[in-house]
């Protein structure tokens, strides 16, 4: 099966764009990185989550749109296909946890209307990591705003991926048990990762631990 647009998907420090650049490479496919790091008000989050939780998600969902819908609705006549290191779907992910409920309401509802207008990925590929993982991997690339990000916050994002992806039978979806795969400094796991990744799959959650 030939997929044009996959999506690599996972929690704060799952290597997410690691992974992503890699396959970019190796399969002469589009790489489309989030621009996370031009977000002014992410610093101010991890600070004050209350106060700056609403401009946040709305300057995330709005830069997500600008960015895919540049994206998919350009032609490319020198890579294969486009892999991006998330999927717009996160902005409910994250919103569904960091939003008061009113809030959350009227969040949807712009979510919904930007949504309808992009196509989904082929293919979403999520990996799983618990925890203690993921702070050690947050740890180790030391972006100094991330550093005291509580593992209750992190849970509570596990938690949403899990919900939202439940909910859409309609994607093809695989969930990938990375605690144990170590794709960067290991190429044989690099590997075995990229046969799990160009499997043909029906839509529905496939989980795979490798």
């Amino acid at each position: 099966m030939n997929y044009n647009f996959i999506a690599i998907e996972g929690n704060i420090g799952a290597g997410k764009s690691t992974l992503a650049g890699k396959l970019s490479t190796d399969y002469n496919a589009r790489l489309v990185n989030e621009q996370f790091e031009d977000n002014s008000f992410l610093p101010k989050f991890y600070k004050n989550p209350d106060k700056y939780a609403f401009p946040l998600e709305l300057s995330f969902l709005a830069e997500r749109y600008q960015q895919m819908k540049n994206v998919l609705s350009s032609g490319d006549l020198f890579h294969d296909f486009i892999v991006a290191d998330y999927f717009i779907g996160k902005s409910l992910v994250f919103a569904k946890k960091t939003l008061q409920p009113d809030e959350f309401a009227l969040y949807s509802r712009l979510y919904t209307i930007i949504n309808t207008t992009l196509p989904p990925p082929d293919l979403i590929v999520y990996l799983y990591m618990g925890i203690e993982q993921l702070q050690a991997n947050i740890r180790k690339r030391g972006r100094s705003y991330e550093q005291e990000i509580p593992d209750e916050y992190l849970e509570q994002i596990q938690e949403s991926y899990f919900e939202f992806m439940q909910q859409r039978e309609d994607l093809r979806i695989v969930v990938v048990d990375a605690n144990n795969i170590d794709f960067v400094q290991n190429p044989a796991e690099y590997e075995r990762l990229k046969k799990i990744i160009f499997t043909p799959y029906e839509k529905g959650i496939h989980r795979i631990k490798p």
